[in-house]
Order: C-alpha cells, then sequence, then structure tokens
C-alpha cells in the first residue's frame, strides 16, 4: 500500500473563471505561480475582458463624426455678458 502524499500540487492550474456577459462567455484560466499570484492573473485577464466587452458594446451608432454647429458666426457677437455677483462680506467692529 502507497501512500500519496496531500500536498502534492497537480500541473494543471488550480485557478480558473468562466464570465458570462449578456450571451456571451468567457473563459479565463490561470496556471502560473502561487495561488495568489494565479488570483491576480485571473483578476487582470478578466479585467481586460470586462473592459473589452464594454467597449465593444457601448459604442454609439449614430453619432456623426463631426459635430454640427448650430449657431453662425454673426450670433457670436450676441453673446450676454454674465452678471456680476457681489459678495457680501461681514464689517468687523
Amino acid at each position: 500500500m502507497e501512500a500519496e502524499p496531500c500536498d502534492a500540487v497537480p500541473p494543471k492550474s488550480q485557478v480558473k473563471a468562466t464570465l458570462r456577459l449578456g450571451t456571451e462567455s468567457y473563459s479565463v484560466v490561470a496556471d502560473k505561480g502561487s495561488y495568489s499570484e494565479q488570483l491576480v492573473s485571473l483578476k487582470e485577464q478578466s479585467m481586460v475582458i470586462l473592459k473589452d466587452f464594454i467597449t465593444k458594446h457601448n459604442v454609439p451608432h449614430d453619432v456623426p463624426d463631426e459635430l454640427v454647429e448650430t449657431s453662425s458666426s454673426e450670433d457670436d457677437d450676441d453673446i450676454p455678458d454674465k452678471p456680476s455677483i457681489k459678495s457680501k462680506k461681514t464689517k468687523l467692529t
């Protein structure tokens, strides 16, 4: 009867995750280093996936390339001045 050491670490990764964002599914596997290093790697990979997903699905479709200026150059002279606001000062006597 042979005893197997319980501290043996299998050669495969210990940290895995599946991200489901809407209808899309992403698998993240961290396979190098200690558990804490694998968790850090998993977090970094997950953040990249999330950033790419947000960028991909947050693109406005109906925005023109250049903003259309609604005012003409003649209207630039008609900009009203901001009224001056006087601050109240307390008098010390």
